[in-house]
């Protein structure tokens, strides 16, 4: 009987409140980007209002099976003509708030699923 916890072979997220997000114990202050094959990078982005297609056509680069766009505090949808790239390359998009975003992309990595998430930390 095996008594210890498995050991994830993804990166994952441990923690979140406002305005951070911990992946792997290392702390994350800004907007982020987060896949399950390792990618890890800041979001360019601070606001809702600062997002636009470049931001949606970057995580379109990633080529994953969906993207988890978490969109702050709140429940927020992009804007249509920002996800073109995503569309036009058949890969799916998912909305929620930041915090159901970090949760979801948990159980998908954990799965094995080619998830990137895309986590909007609104500065003030």
């Amino acid at each position: 009987m095996k008594l210890q916890p498995d050991k994830p072979t993804v990166q994952t997220i441990n923690g979140y409140g406002p305005g951070w997000i911990a992946v792997d114990a290392e702390r994350f202050s800004t907007s982020l980007v987060l896949g399950s094959r390792g990618e890890r990078r800041v979001w360019d982005c601070s606001r809702y209002d600062d997002l636009g297609a470049v931001h949606f056509a970057a995580l379109a680069e990633l080529r994953p099976e969906l993207v988890l766009f978490g969109s702050g505090a709140r429940l927020r949808f992009p804007r249509p003509e920002w996800l073109q790239a995503l569309v036009a390359l058949g890969i799916g998009l998912e909305t929620m708030d930041t915090a159901a975003a970090c949760r979801t992309y948990n159980i998908l990595a954990g799965e094995g699923r080619h998830v990137v998430a895309a986590l909007l930390l609104e500065t003030p």
